[in-house]
């Protein structure tokens, strides 16, 4: 067993400590609202998912059910949160932002990254990717001893077992990893070949250029080093203060999850807190799975048309997103 010096003890102790007092948790609100710091924390998380049922949100804050329900309640009385029946399980609830709760999330998220890029230039004998990279073992570290836990273990367990974690940017081979999906999940309906796959990879490797900029941004399901979902927005392609959601495809393996619903709000999510005014997508006629779920948030279809160049003549359809007012 490890000893440590108690002097080292104390010094993680104090920082840990200074950290609490320098992001406001012991204020009675936080993030410059009006919200008490666990009331925050339930918007960043739900807006960062795209939706939540209480129960993951106790295990996430490490609250008790009584106390999440309460909290439920007055953000709900607020109109920040909005509660929709689940389909599979009549007695629980999916938990999203209203438009309101959108807009808090989106100045509490601003908040906390002008916290960040301001301190992280102040930082001495260490990077910022030493930064993430400690800080994240050591929340890890004190959730394994609380759960019992390892972190791995823990990915896998959120959200039950059919769960799998959503990650945000670029990551190693998406470009392939991607365009290899499409070919391979909607090459029946679009035509198998070259053409299609070229013309994704393609347009793709134009993109990740672009990812590190704000208005842009990707998420991937992940297996074992290998994207098998994904969903992009790309912010700068469109003029007009327009979005282009591009590359929404999930594996096969992944139907009736619901991994399609949280891509998709996390792409949303991401619209709203930037202030796009619309959203465009365009899509091939007979993908019905993913318009319903476009339908269903929001998406209205514009135009359609017949096209050939992915190939093959097919039926193209243009869909628009408002922003919620």
């Amino acid at each position: 067993m490890t000893v440590y010096s108690p002097d080292l003890i104390a010094s993680i102790r104090k920082a840990s400590r200074e950290l609490v007092r320098e992001h406001g948790f012991l204020k009675p609100t936080l993030a410059g609202t009006e919200l008490s710091p666990s009331a925050v924390h339930t918007i960043l998380e739900i807006g960062q998912e795209g939706y939540l049922t209480a129960k993951d949100l106790s295990r996430r804050l490490n609250l008790e059910k009584s106390t999440v329900s309460r909290m439920l309640l007055a953000l709900e009385q607020r109109g920040e949160i909005t509660k929709t029946r689940q389909e599979t399980d009549a007695r629980s609830h999916n938990l999203s932002l209203t438009p309101k709760g959108r807009d808090t999330f989106k100045a509490v998220t601003a908040y906390g990254e002008t916290m960040v890029k301001s301190a992280l230039p102040h930082l001495a004998g260490a990077t910022a990717a030493d930064l993430e990279r400690l800080l994240s073992a050591y929340a890890n570290a004190l959730k394994e001893v609380r759960t019992g836990q390892t972190a791995k273990t823990q990915e896998k367990t959120i959200g039950g077992a059919d769960s799998f974690k959503i990650v945000e940017g670029y990551q190693t081979g998406m470009i392939g990893d991607i365009a290899a999906l499409h070919a391979r999940t909607h090459g029946s309906v679009i035509g198998n070949g070259p053409t299609f796959e070229s013309l994704v990879s393609k347009a793709m490797a134009e993109f990740v250029q672009r990812l590190a900029s704000p208005l842009n941004n990707s998420w991937s399901v992940v297996v074992e080093g290998q994207i098998i979902g994904s969903v992009t927005i790309d912010g700068e392609d469109l003029s007009g203060n327009i979005a282009h959601l591009r590359w929404f495809i999930l594996s096969e393996r992944l139907r009736g999850k619901g991994l399609g619903r949280r891509l998709l709000d996390k792409a949303l999510s991401h619209c709203d807190a930037h202030g796009f005014n619309e959203i465009h997508l365009w899509t091939v006629k007979g993908l019905d799975a993913a318009r319903k779920l476009y339908e269903q948030n929001g998406f209205a279809l514009v135009d359609e048309y017949d096209g050939d160049q992915w190939g093959k003549s097919i039926t193209e359809q243009k869909f628009i997103r408002h922003r919620l007012s």
